[in-house]
C-alpha cells in the first residue's frame, strides 16, 4: 500500500476509559481553490469536564454531544448554533456517549453504559423520551449506520483487539470485518461505502473503505499519531497532529495539506476528533481544556 504520512510530531494512541477534560470549537468552513479555510473558531460548551463526540444534525443547525454532569455521569446536549442554545436531550442515571442521528432523523443512537458493566447500544426519541436497546449482547464502543437496518460496529475486545463489526439489526447477524481497529467510523459522502481505520504499528492507522455491496475493503492512505478523521462532500477526508489539521484527497493529493486557520490558533491544543456537518461549512474540533 502506498503510504500518505503526515509531517508532524507523533502522538501516542490510548483508547481510555478515564474522560479527561475537553471542549468543542466550532469554527465556520470554506473550501477555496482545493484548500480548507477554518475561521471564527468559538467554544460552543464552555464547560469543566468532558465535552466530546460531537455529531451535527443532517438537516437543522444542531451538533449533539456527550458531556459529563457533576455526578460523574455523562447525558446527551445539543447546541443550536442559530440560536446559541444548549440543552439536554438525555438526563438519566446511566452514561451515554457517542451520539449519532439514525437515518429517518427520528432518533439519537448512542451508547449506553450501564452501572453493572453493561454497555449497549440504543436509541432515544429526538424530541426526549424513553430509551429503547437496539444492541445487548455485544460491547459496542462506536457505531455508524450504513442504512436503517445496517450498522459497522466498533466491538471492544481484550488487548485492545477491537472489532468491526458489519451488523444487520432486524436480523441480529453480524460479520466480523477486521481486527485491531480504530474509533473512526464514517458513511462516505456520496457513495455507497464506510470507512474505517486499522492499526498498523504503534504509530500508524490504514484508512480504509468497505465497499457496502460487494464487501471489498481497500486502502486508502495512511495516518499517523491518531486514529481519528471526518469526511467532506468532495472526497476530502480531514484529521489532525494534535496541534495542526491536515486535509487529503486520494484522488489527487499526493500528501496531506495543512488546514489553513484564520484568526487566533491558540484554541487548537490537543485535538482528538472533529465533524463537519452536511453543508462542510461548519467544522466542530475537540480540543483539551
Amino acid at each position: 500500500m502506498k503510504k500518505f504520512l503526515l509531517s508532524f510530531i507523533l502522538f501516542p494512541f490510548f483508547y481510555c476509559s478515564a474522560q479527561t477534560g475537553t471542549e468543542i470549537i466550532l469554527f465556520d468552513m470554506k473550501i477555496k481553490e482545493g484548500k480548507v479555510i477554518l475561521s471564527n473558531g468559538k467554544n460552543i460548551t464552555r464547560h469543566t469536564g468532558y465535552d466530546n463526540q460531537p455529531f451535527f444534525h443532517p438537516s437543522k443547525p444542531v451538533i449533539y454531544y456527550s458531556s459529563f454532569n457533576d455526578s460523574d455521569r455523562s447525558d446527551i446536549k445539543y447546541f443550536d448554533y442559530k440560536k446559541n442554545t444548549t440543552a439536554n436531550l438525555t438526563l438519566t442515571r446511566e452514561r451515554e456517549y457517542s451520539p449519532v442521528v439514525t437515518p429517518d432523523g427520528k432518533f439519537i443512537s448512542c451508547i449506553i453504559q450501564r452501572d453493572n458493566g453493561a454497555q449497549d447500544l440504543g436509541k432515544y426519541p429526538i424530541h426526549g423520551g424513553e430509551p429503547t436497546v437496539l444492541i445487548s449482547d455485544l460491547v459496542v464502543g462506536y457505531h455508524a449506520w450504513a442504512d436503517k437496518n445496517r450498522l459497522l460496529l466498533f466491538v471492544l475486545a481484550d488487548s485492545n483487539r477491537h472489532t468491526l463489526r458489519d451488523y444487520y439489526l432486524l436480523a441480529k447477524r453480524d460479520t466480523v470485518l477486521a481486527m485491531n481497529i480504530g474509533r473512526s467510523l464514517h458513511k462516505i459522502p456520496g457513495v455507497e461505502t464506510m470507512s474505517f481505520v486499522q492499526k498498523v504499528n504503534d504509530k500508524e492507522f490504514a484508512v480504509k473503505k468497505y465497499d457496502l455491496s460487494t464487501g471489498a475493503i481497500t486502502d486508502i492512505a495512511i495516518i499517523q499519531g491518531t486514529d481519528h478523521l471526518t469526511w467532506l462532500n468532495n472526497g476530502l477526508i480531514l484529521t489532525s497532529s494534535g496541534a495542526q489539521l491536515f486535509s487529503y484527497r486520494a484522488d489527487t493529493d499526493s500528501n496531506w495539506q495543512p488546514v489553513v486557520i484564520e484568526g487566533d490558533r491558540a484554541m487548537l491544543k490537543g485535538i482528538t476528533r472533529l465533524a463537519a456537518n452536511t453543508k462542510n461549512d461548519k467544522l466542530a474540533v475537540v480540543v483539551s481544556e
